[in-house]
């Protein structure tokens, strides 16, 4: 067992090529503070994760972003009605930039996949958690109430009314870490134990081999 794995270039490289092309177009049309997303966090870290063979940083981004992913997914499939991927339908936007968005839908089998061969960091929970403790605070005072970015500002994109925005965000950054990351460690400790995964990653590719 080891914490680090060699991807092939079929996979780096496409996936290099297109975090280069999407920066700039995010960078023009959106502007820097949208890279505090936590899914464009995601993006990059696993680019990262991927180049490097680092299954801490792959099980951060699987605890931390996989279970929201793998809703918009679903959202994108059936419409767009649960709200997280309605946005791909809206035809006021440039088809170029919803088109990009559609990393979105391959994320979660890399994770996954990721997850398969080298098996579940449980460190990930906790370095998740810290993580999003410096992001949302980043996202609140960064952004905007208009941009909402990570919903520190209201669930689901709109603003809430019900309490000051500070009290909001406070009481977010401990629901995160609770409600979100925490179900999402026991299970993917659970799917994913690492020496398991390794091992039968190792057959899987060996029988290619073979």
């Amino acid at each position: 067992m080891t914490d680090k794995a060699t991807y092939p270039l079929w996979v780096k490289l496409p996936y290099l090529a297109f975090v280069l092309v999407l920066i700039p177009i995010y960078l023009r049309q959106y502007g820097p503070q949208n890279f505090l997303w936590f899914s464009d966090i995601a993006l990059f870290v696993t680019l990262i994760a991927i180049w490097t063979g680092n299954r801490l940083l792959a099980s951060m981004m699987a605890v931390g972003v996989l279970p929201l992913e793998i809703v918009w997914t679903l959202d994108f499939f059936t419409g767009g009605h649960i709200g997280l991927a309605a946005y791909m339908f809206d035809t006021r936007l440039p088809l170029f930039l919803r088109a990009l968005s559609l990393f979105h839908l391959f994320f979660p089998a890399i994770v996954i996949w990721m997850l398969v061969r080298q098996g579940y960091d449980p460190r990930a929970y906790w370095a998740q958690t810290a993580l999003a403790l410096v992001v949302l605070p980043a996202s609140f005072f960064i952004g905007t109430p208009e941009e909402n970015i990570n919903w520190v500002y209201g669930p689901m994109g709109a603003p809430q009314w019900i309490t000051s925005p500070l009290a909001y965000l406070f009481v977010y950054m401990a629901f995160l870490p609770i409600v979100i990351f925490l179900p999402a460690h026991f299970m993917l400790k659970k799917l994913f134990n690492a020496p398991r995964a390794y091992a039968t990653a190792s057959r899987i590719e060996n029988t290619a081999l073979g």
